[in-house]
Formats: structure tokens, C-alpha cells, sequence
């Protein structure tokens, strides 16, 4: 398939900027005609640099992006490695406290229920 050139016609700015350009280099003894086309070329040239910009802002604005995205789940696997070797000790430990205690009253209602019946 072949590619169409995208022909948008330039923004005024641009225009009058040519023109300005070109007006202030004219030489003696130019014709209009040859001004205008002096003019053309430097809008052709101001345009051209306007897209390279955006190509590189938006190459830039990619790059920013791919690293964001590259340095988010490394921030949550890090985040998620330390919830994780958090949470287990904790619990861990309190059901054998818990299960330690209730022996500890049972074997003292045993003792003290020895002790009044005798």
C-alpha cells in the first residue's frame, strides 16, 4: 500500500513568520515572487522542525512512561515481599499463646478442684 502524504495546510502563525523571515533578508532588487517562494522554503523548513519536536517530545514522553510502568511493579513486589514477611510471624505466635494459657487454667482448675475435694 502505497502512503498518502498528509497535505494540512500551515497554520497562519507560521505563515506570517515565513513571511517576516523572508521579508527581513530580501535583498535589492528581489521580486515578490521570489520572496514568496524564499518564503515557502522557510515555512517548509519551520514546519519540518515542528514535527521533528513533536516526534521527540513524544518519544520522550514514552520513554518517561515505559520507565514509570517498568519501576510501579517493582514498587509493589517489594511492598508486597515485606507484607508478606510481616504477616506470618505474628500470627504464629499467638496461637501458641493462646493454646500455652488455656493448658496453663486447665491444669489449675485440675490442682485446685484436687485441692478442695481432699
Amino acid at each position: 500500500m502505497a502512503k498518502s502524504k498528509n497535505n494540512q495546510t500551515p497554520s497562519q502563525e507560521t505563515v506570517t513568520e515565513a513571511m517576516q523571515i523572508a521579508r527581513a533578508t530580501q535583498r535589492p532588487g528581489q521580486t515578490k515572487e521570489q520572496t514568496k517562494l524564499i518564503a515557502m522554503g522557510i515555512q517548509k523548513g519551520i514546519d519540518q522542525y515542528k514535527k521533528q519536536h513533536k516526534a521527540k517530545l513524544r518519544e520522550m514522553d514514552k520513554r518517561r512512561k515505559k520507565e514509570q510502568r517498568s519501576k510501579q511493579p517493582d514498587a509493589e513486589t517489594t511492598e508486597q515481599a515485606n507484607n508478606s514477611d510481616a504477616l506470618p510471624q505474628s500470627p504464629n505466635k499467638l496461637p501458641w499463646v493462646l493454646l500455652t494459657l488455656s493448658w496453663l487454667l486447665f491444669a489449675s482448675y485440675l490442682v485446685a478442684s484436687q485441692l478442695y475435694t481432699a
